[in-house]
């Protein structure tokens, strides 16, 4: 009878065990308990789309025309840093000029009014010569004629007084295997950002051991004449959770850093009980009782998926929390988890699913959409009170996305879209879109008439636009494209499935001919003409996979879906062929260079001027 009472105390007490586990784990560590998984098969890893993103690139690397790009032609672009400031975005990145660790390095910033249209870099930080006969621990050999490394962890600080600094980091490479922020670099440099757009001083704000004001360049912070800018400088110094984000790149010593183990690319955001949670690369957690003064042993969130690419962290405007990452062993895709304690993470949702061409071929230049960075806490708030994200792609080139908040996959209602009938900037609000400097994807007034447009001169990416409905298994889709041409370009126009399978195809091909995939053929339905308006009807029908086309009122064919589907969510304009390079047996590195990648080609334009959808 003891026995008996022995067990089933012993098992209350494993009971309770559990539960208190259980409920430790909800209340004090991030994690991921969604069934969702990514597929690295695909580009989009066959993720749900986060409805409403405008994925928007701010800079495309050229070297055959450095005057369309940045003015030096400089192929390796990555590390961009966001700030919001005097109703201007303000984004910093480094630029090396063929691969990462290479010099000459120097770090550029672009700003823009309204997220979309962006200046032209300027340099913020330039090369830096590394005194000749200098030595690093650790590294064989002596510097002659080298100069220093950009690396950037953190980028923008608003003091509390309304004072913009912007900073980067000066390391050393004594080879192309060698590490910037291996804390034995130079030091970090600050400036200031005036609001006419004009610069202060560049001054050394830390250094690193073994240099100061005598053996560097420029002069240390409290030597400038500004006192007023001394104390903004001060005022960052005083802060860990700035410092927490120099920890790579100070020494591994340093005071003012409280997390001094090699933890990489942190990034935070406050709890509703003020605690804070850290992250850094691989999913890393961490949650500080104390502002960031001190951190119990960072750990992997339970769930997540993430190797050595950035993640990204904060609080909504609608008081929910998110994070950006490559939910993948690899740098695509780039997809964002929602939680509503900051805690619990329970789904994964799709924001850019496009690898473009890298058209360069580089050291450590890695395929994707990547290191993602948004605004953290005190650098602003834009006023559309939606998530604004920066990233590189294939470190290349330099992206922005808005993220729509709040932050849905499911769409309410059918599309009903004329747009000229649309009020302004609201035109594309639920509409996911991809555009690029020379392939754009913008809403214009044309004859007086606004429309869509997708215009592409890129020989090495498209124009996408896409538009969630409500999930049909009997659908019937209308829309109006008027074509500026018809010998070259084309225009993809896909019906696909929640996860991005397309089961139906139509193409307005480059050889006047207006088709639809038959299985592994095409089939010709019609001829295209330009400057002519072609209202086209899809009736579709997932349960006998069959779907019929109607071009102008005149049925063009009947045909079977070339890929079956449960059901049918989406409809995607795309202004090129699917691509499926990289792929996750594709080698780490290119190293070769797609010729006349810099060269646009002839400009093809698609005007889209109504897109309804409806079912039974």
């Amino acid at each position: 009878m003891n026995n008996r009472k022995y067990q089933i105390k012993t098992f209350v007490i494993a009971v309770v065990l559990t539960w208190a586990l259980i409920f430790s784990h909800a209340q004090d560590s991030v994690f991921y308990s969604g069934n969702t998984l990514s597929n690295i098969d695909y580009h989009h890893g066959q993720l749900p789309l986060a409805m409403g993103v405008h994925n928007i690139q701010v800079m495309r690397a050229n070297r055959e025309h450095p005057d369309m790009a940045d003015g030096f032609g400089w192929t390796y672009n990555h590390a961009p840093m966001l700030a919001y400031w005097k109703n201007n975005f303000f984004l910093e990145y480094l630029s090396d000029s063929v691969g990462e660790h290479i010099p000459p390095s120097q770090t550029m910033l672009v700003r823009s009014e309204d997220g979309y249209n962006w200046s032209k870099p300027v340099v913020v930080f330039p090369p830096y010569k590394i005194p000749d006969g200098t030595t690093k621990e650790g590294q064989t050999g002596v510097t002659r004629n080298l100069f220093a490394i950009m690396h950037q962890r953190m980028g923008f600080y608003i003091s509390g007084n309304n004072r913009l600094l912007v900073l980067a980091y000066y390391g050393i490479c004594m080879n192309k295997h060698d590490s910037p922020n291996d804390g034995k670099g130079i030091g970090r440099v600050v400036r200031e950002i005036y609001e006419d757009g004009n610069f202060g001083p560049v001054y050394f704000v830390r250094y690193n051991k073994n240099w100061n004001s005598k053996n560097t360049d420029y002069p240390f912070y409290a030597k400038s004449k500004d006192k007023g800018f001394i104390k903004i400088c001060q005022e960052l110094l005083a802060d860990p959770l700035m410092m927490q984000q120099w920890n790579e790149e100070a020494d591994r010593d340093d005071p003012l850093v409280p997390e001094k183990d090699e933890f990489k690319a942190f990034c935070y955001y406050h709890l509703p009980d003020g605690r804070v949670t850290g992250l850094w690369k691989h999913a890393l957690y961490s949650i500080s009782t104390d502002g960031g003064n001190s951190w119990p042993q960072p750990l992997p969130a339970p769930g997540f998926v993430n190797k050595n690419a950035k993640i990204w962290g904060q609080r909504t405007k609608d008081n929910l929390f998110a994070v950006v990452y490559n939910p993948s062993e690899y740098r695509w895709p780039l997809a964002v988890s929602m939680s509503e304690d900051g805690l619990e993470y329970k789904n994964i949702l799709l924001v850019n699913g496009e690898i473009s061409t890298m058209r360069y071929g580089g050291h450590y230049k890695s395929y994707g959409p990547q290191y993602v960075r948004g605004i953290i806490e005190g650098n602003g708030f834009p006023p559309d009170g939606n998530m604004w994200i920066t990233y590189s792609m294939n470190k290349e080139d330099i992206w922005v996305a808005k993220v729509a908040v709040p932050i849905e996959e499911k769409a309410s209602e059918h599309v009903d879209v004329i747009f000229d009938d649309l009020p302004g900037e609201q035109e594309l609000d639920k509409w996911n879109t991809y555009s690029s400097l020379w392939a754009p994807v913008t809403v214009k007034k044309v004859n007086n008439e606004k429309l869509l447009v997708l215009k592409d001169k890129d020989p090495c990416d498209y124009a996408k636009a896409e538009r969630i409905f409500p999930e049909s298994k009997i659908l019937t889709a209308r829309f109006t494209i008027v074509p500026k041409q018809n010998h070259f370009g084309m225009l993809h126009i896909e019906f696909q499935d929640r996860n991005g399978t397309p089961a139906v195809r139509l193409v307005f091909d480059r050889d006047s001919m207006l088709k639809v995939k038959s299985g592994y053929r095409m089939k010709t339905i019609a001829s295209y003409y330009p400057d002519t308006a072609y209202t086209i009807e899809v009736d579709l029908n997932v349960n006998t996979r069959l779907y019929d086309v109607y071009v102008n009122g005149i049925k063009g064919s009947t045909q079977f879906f070339f890929a079956p589907v449960h059901a049918l969510e989406r409809i995607v304009f795309r202004t090129g062929e699917v691509r499926r390079f990289p792929n996750a047996d594709t080698p780490a590195f290119q190293d070769f260079d797609i010729p006349d990648a810099g060269i646009p080609g002839k400009e093809a334009i698609y005007y889209i001027k109504s897109v309804t959808t409806d079912s039974q």
